[in-house]
């Protein structure tokens, strides 16, 4: 079954990147995209229970990640939401765990690791 992921990421490159490697490799398709944290707020509000994954950079254009992880915790059970970041800190990831996030990967070596990690997740639709 396909995942239904959010991706949080401002870099339009990296977006477009993304995309093709979340649809080619860990079959999710990418229902929605935002590149603020406001527009990620907004977008999570009037969608709560349409996704199974959201993929959240720190650094936005607006806003940061850290407010968009805030925002998730009051999610069902089997939707996960992960960072995936540049700034891979022990503080930015336990900052991150803090705030709710299931998982943290460093963008230009961890990602290996989100596929596996993908690969874990149940889509909650048949």
């Amino acid at each position: 079954m396909t995942l239904h992921a959010y991706l949080v990421e401002d870099s339009p490159v990296i977006r477009e990147n993304l995309v093709d490697f979340l649809e080619d490799v860990i079959d999710a398709h990418v229902i929605a995209s935002a590149s603020t944290a406001d527009e990620a707020l907004e977008w999570l509000r009037d969608h709560k229970s349409d996704w199974d994954l959201a993929i959240v950079d720190l650094f936005l254009q607006r806003g940061n990640g850290l407010a968009v992880l805030n925002a998730c915790r009051q999610r069902s059970p089997h939707q996960k939401v992960v960072v995936l970041s540049n700034y891979a800190t022990a503080d930015m990831r336990l900052r991150s765990q803090q705030l709710g996030a299931d998982a943290f990967f460093d963008k230009s070596a961890e990602l290996d690791q989100l596929v596996a990690y993908c690969a874990t997740v149940r889509p909650s639709h048949g």
